[in-house]
């Protein structure tokens, strides 16, 4: 593998990595709905939520599989889709990281991938595999 595709394999791997976490989360909240049904508050805890949830979920999961596809190309869109996805891991990672248990785990683990992306998007040599486009 040459050198310049390097950084646009890993910025490839981590769109794969939190897409897949996306549409796993998505298909974990389909069967949680299914197999408790709606509980909570009734404001957020109804079918349609529910279903907004899991098509939110799915679609941007889907999404970053597109980017990923992108990256893997070496695509030149594919960074603002990316950094809109790193952003939003970065609003929901911050919180999860200050929180307790496991989730504390997940947002530590999305951060530091969404600020790696971040950083790695705008290295020289990828700078330089874009501009080959």
């Amino acid at each position: 593998m040459p050198t310049s595709t390097r950084p646009l394999t890993a910025l490839a791997a981590i769109a794969l990595i939190e897409g897949l976490a996306l549409l796993g989360y998505a298909v974990f909240l389909l069967v949680e709905g299914l197999r408790l049904g709606a509980t909570g508050p009734a404001e957020v805890s109804n079918v349609p939520a529910i279903a907004l949830q899991v098509a939110l979920f799915a679609i941007f999961g889907a999404g970053l599989g597109w980017v990923t596809r992108g990256w893997w190309r070496g695509r030149r869109w594919a960074r603002a889709p990316f950094l809109v996805a790193q952003l939003m891991a970065l609003v929901i990672g911050i919180p999860l990281a200050q929180a307790e248990g496991s989730e504390r785990w997940v947002g530590i683990t999305f951060s530091l991938m969404a600020v790696l992306g971040i950083v790695l998007a705008f290295t020289p040599a990828v700078i330089r595999a874009l501009d080959e486009e």
